[in-house]
């Protein structure tokens, strides 16, 4: 079974994302749910962001590196949205990553300096007409281009978050074929 280092979106550890994370756990993984946000959560994305804003971006990426800390090197590293930046850091950067799963964002692989590392399996995850994925969309198609073992999976819609239940834009049709391919991932980690 996989370890996975699970970070949160911009609307915090919802119970949408523990609800995500405990799917994972009833398949037999371990799944870590740092709250980089120190228990704040918001009902809205922009009041998300804006808190975001007010702790600082950089300070938030920063919790989400040290919150593989003390882990095993051997993680799968998952991320929505904002986590996913963290998530994409620490699955091209710290040696022994088993795997990456992003939802809903994508950042370039250049952003970290060194390429996409052989041998690290990558999916990612959003909806094809989300606008703010849409922001993402490239670096997510040369992701997939540079890695050696790489799946991108679009589904129909605009919503973002749409795999969080907790959340008005949730999707249970798409994120109930997320956790198919994230589960069918797994197995192999």
């Amino acid at each position: 079974m996989a370890e996975v280092l699970l970070l949160h979106h911009a609307q915090g550890l919802t119970a949408g994302v523990t609800a995500f994370a405990d799917e994972l756990r009833k398949a037999g993984h371990t799944v870590h749910t740092p709250d980089v946000y120190d228990g704040n959560t918001f009902e809205t994305l922009d009041d998300g962001i804006a808190y975001a804003r007010q702790v600082g971006f950089q300070e938030l990426h920063d919790r989400g590196i040290r919150a593989a800390e003390g882990l095993p090197a051997e993680l799968v590293y998952a991320g929505f949205s904002l986590g996913v930046m963290p998530a994409q850091a620490l699955a091209q950067t710290r040696p022994g990553a088993r795997g990456a799963l992003f939802f809903d964002s994508c950042v370039p692989v250049s952003e970290f300096g060194i390429s996409w590392p052989t041998g690290v399996p990558v999916q990612v995850h959003a909806m094809e007409s989300d606008p703010w994925f849409l922001e993402d969309i490239d670096a997510a198609r040369a992701l997939v281009k540079e890695a050696d073992q790489a799946e991108l999976f679009l589904y129909p819609g605009d919503s973002h978050l749409f795999a969080d239940s907790s959340l008005a834009g949730y999707d249970p049709d798409a994120a109930a074929l997320v956790r198919e391919r994230v589960l069918a991932f797994l197995a192999g980690r």
